[in-house]
């Protein structure tokens, strides 16, 4: 009841389970996040839309906590790096392959 009672605290600086190593890190991944979608959102066509899709789907991969959060992390970070390299040099409609999406952790 009294963390209930306490929830208007979160996102605050008397947060203090907020200020865990890896609080700070989801933090960073929605600022990252955030400025993915605003280079997704500037140079979206139909020939990337696709890997576009699947850069925005990346976060559904991030579950869990601890150990099991850091290797989903890990796991995320190097299929967005891929898909990023496709998303910016897409390759043309006639010799274009299916994309694979990711399925989320469950």
């Amino acid at each position: 009841r009294l963390l209930a009672r306490l929830k208007g605290l979160r996102g605050t600086p008397f947060d203090v389970f907020g200020y865990s190593a890896e609080r700070r890190m989801e933090r960073g991944l929605i600022t990252r996040y955030e400025t993915m979608i605003g280079e997704i959102i500037a140079a979206i066509s139909p020939a990337n839309h696709a890997h576009a899709i699947a850069l925005a789907r990346l976060p559904d991969m991030i579950r869990g906590f601890g150990p099991v959060k850091e290797m989903a992390l890990q796991k995320a970070e190097a299929e967005k790096r891929e898909l990023l390299a496709r998303f910016r040099n897409p390759v043309p409609a006639k010799s274009a392959t299916k994309l694979k999406v990711a399925e989320p952790a469950q």
